[in-house]
């Protein structure tokens, strides 16, 4: 028999309708019957790829005696962290600071207002390890809302009152946007965490730290620059390790959440929306500044991945792939789709081919995995001579794991990540020449347009989700105006169509007017949408970046874009002040602010502004457009435009005022305020935007 969560769009709620706990969603309802029952709440939080989410269920959520005891003693809610992110980041916050760590799934229990006054993650049904089974936690905390009331209201209080006691600026003050010295001083710490012999930083799990990756580009341009070697040579080193190691996806392209070791051999099998639309756009412009046939091959199938598997029918991008799909026992289990045995590719490919397979791709005996099994990798590139067979064995053995059971999809549309994914496949599409590539991310960025956002009088309201076409009822948080307005202004790049420019002018207004804090900053939630249980503990608000740029630092690069297509400088400006704080954050944690670096590599650069003004399809026009595309300088910003009858360019931003010189297609480039001389000549050009 179904709970109320059978109603509810969230693939992860949908999940858990059938368990026998009487499940609410987030909302007035379920805190009502907390006062009402004046019992505590049992706020449980985790999303639909996540691995140890499902585990809880099976062993507690879908157990009759423990659901009847929560339901006996509690109000339990179910909350996904992806719809709910500002949920989420509150409560995330109490259960860090009341255990020093946190993840998914999240057990916190409330009182009937919504205060934390105790937190965890993961428990297990009996006593493991030291850990408490969940049967003993929930015990006692009945016990002690029953028998030691002061106790949980002291205990409660003083949660509210250290979440609300911070504010914002409570970073140490740092160097400003404009001095290059903040990025060395970042890079210098984030040097002695490199691994050097594996790619990345830190230790075991190792997670794509993409946005890190982009700024390490933007900073290596300018060879000549303290630190560039260094920059360029981290990120090649981990660019390189992760697509060769077993996170990849060597058969279907696409890149697992993290590595669960150093060596990125053996990921967690879920994939995320939001990793590969980041890791698309890097390893885009990793070939844009080195030409590294790796980097075109990841850019291809990775592309082709998210096209092939996350595609919705109505245009958008899903959220996740599961971790976990039915082994041949029809047990479920982690990475079943994806791992092989000798056998088994003996068996797909026969005994010559198989055995090669084994080898190219390191599948042993031993195994990498559980099981015997191992995870594909692909070490080293097979000799050329070898081309062939490689392509035609990687295709029959794509085609054999297509006919295993495939992990689930969580189809819901998030705005942030498919804004990312906009952003991803009009750069990529733009810089390979994939026209298809581009009109994907203009349907993506349609949908969103069309069913994500509703007028409320001048207030544009972007909804977070959707799902098969209907939206849900969450509001978009910081990030998802500031990620789609990101896209557009990379859609507006790709086509030079100013209906894009038009959309990203719209949500950054929202940006300025509904989400600042009065300190140059911004809060994760607008100012007439923050849910009001969350208010009265402490409104979202976290410059630093999580496994996407955090909303403060997509607002301010796309605030920084605008102005310079715009010629705005109120929204440059804006785009300044938001930089301050999550700078700060980077001179001692270079690895929370990976985008805001970025972004500040493009305000030292200018950002370079380039406009390309000449009759659109004209072979002079795509000779000066195609240098400015592939042109490195970091964030550099650029305008297409045809020519109006009166021989000047149409008057969009970049655009105004710009005359064709001689009748020829002309591109004019600026940086810092400064501007020089118009050229109609393509290797001009380049030296132009030369580092």
């Amino acid at each position: 028999m179904s709970n109320r969560l059978a109603s509810a769009t969230s693939p992860y709620l949908q999940q858990h309708a059938g368990n026998p706990v009487d499940w609410f969603e987030w909302g007035d309802e379920a805190f009502a019957e907390a006062r009402r029952r004046d019992v505590p709440l049992l706020i449980s939080i985790g999303y639909a790829a996540c691995h140890w989410c499902h585990v809880m269920a099976h062993e507690s959520f879908e157990d009759p005696g423990t659901a009847a005891y929560l339901n006996d003693h509690f109000v339990a809610v179910k909350v996904d962290r992806e719809e709910r992110p500002d949920v989420d980041a509150v409560y995330m916050e109490a259960t860090q600071a009341m255990t020093g760590s946190g993840g998914w799934p999240m057990t916190v229990f409330a009182t009937p207002d919504g205060a934390p006054f105790s937190c965890g993650t993961y428990f297990p049904p009996r006593p493991l390890h030291g850990m408490p089974s969940f049967g003993q936690v929930l015990s006692a905390m009945h016990d002690a809302w029953t028998t030691r009331r002061g106790d949980v209201d002291v205990s409660a209080a003083a949660i509210r009152e250290a979440l609300a006691g911070h504010g914002p600026g409570d970073v140490l003050p740092g160097a400003g946007t404009s001095d290059p010295s903040a990025s060395s001083r970042a890079l210098g710490v984030l040097a002695g965490t490199f691994d050097a012999a594996r790619g990345g930083f830190g230790g075991a799990p190792k997670f794509p730290p993409s946005m890190l990756l982009e700024w390490l580009l933007r900073h290596g341009v300018d060879r000549t620059r303290p630190g560039a070697p260094l920059a360029t040579a981290m990120a090649a080193g981990t660019l390189d390790a992760m697509a060769r190691g077993g996170m990849y996806d060597q058969l279907g392209g696409g890149f697992a959440r993290y590595s669960v070791d150093a060596g990125w051999v053996v990921p967690h099998f879920e994939k995320m929306l939001y990793d590969n639309a980041l890791l698309l756009r890097v390893y885009a412009h990793w070939w844009r500044a080195t030409g590294s046939p790796l980097a075109h091959r990841v850019v291809e199938e990775t592309a082709g991945w998210l096209l092939r598997e996350l595609r919705t029918d109505e245009g958008g991008f899903a959220s996740a792939l599961d971790a976990d799909s039915p082994g041949p026992d029809g047990t479920s289990r982690e990475g079943a789709f994806s791992v092989w045995t000798p056998r088994e590719l003996v068996e797909a490919l026969g005994p010559d081919d198989g055995a090669w397979a084994a080898g190219v791709w390191g599948v042993t005996e031993a195994g990498t995995f559980e099981q015997g099994a191992s995870v594909l990798q692909l070490r080293a590139d097979p000799p050329p001579e070898d081309a062939g067979r490689y392509a035609a064995v990687r295709t029959r053995l794509f085609e054999a794991r297509a006919s295993r059971p495939r992990p689930a999809r969580d189809d819901k549309v998030v705005a942030a990540w498919n804004g990312l994914a906009v952003a991803a496949l009009a750069d990529a599409g733009d810089l390979f020449g994939r026209s298809d590539w581009v009109a994907a991310a203009a349907a993506a960025a349609d949908l969103l347009l069309d069913v994500h956002v509703r007028r409320d009088g001048p207030v544009l309201r972007l909804a977070r989700t959707s799902r098969d076409g209907v939206v849900g009822s969450a509001p978009g948080v910081l990030e998802d105006y500031a990620d789609l307005a990101e896209g557009v202004l990379a859609l507006y790049r790709a086509t030079g169509d100013p209906r894009w420019l038009e959309h990203a002018g719209e949500l950054l207004e929202e940006v300025l007017g509904r989400f600042g804090d009065g300190a140059g900053g911004c809060y994760d939630t607008a100012v007439d949408e923050t849910d009001p249980v969350l208010g009265r503990i402490r409104r979202p608000r976290d410059p630093a970046d999580g496994p996407t740029p955090s909303g403060q630092a997509a607002a301010a690069g796309a605030l920084l874009t605008f102005a310079a297509l715009s010629g705005s400088h109120r929204h440059r400006e804006a785009a300044e002040r938001a930089l301050t704080e999550p700078l700060a954050l980077a001179a001692r944690y270079p690895r929370a602010a990976g985008w805001a670096l970025a972004v500040a590599e493009a305000v030292l650069d200018g950002p370079r502004e380039v406009a390309v003004v000449g009759p659109a399809g004209d072979a002079g026009t795509d000779a000066l457009r195609r240098v400015a595309v592939l042109a490195t300088a970091p964030g550099a910003v650029l305008a297409t435009g045809p020519v109006a009858a009166s021989g000047r360019a149409a008057r969009v931003g970049l655009l105004q005022g710009r005359p064709m010189v001689d009748g020829r297609p002309t591109a004019y480039v600026c940086r810092g305020f400064v501007c020089d001389r118009p050229t109609t000549d393509p290797d001009e050009l380049a030296a132009l935007l030369a580092p």
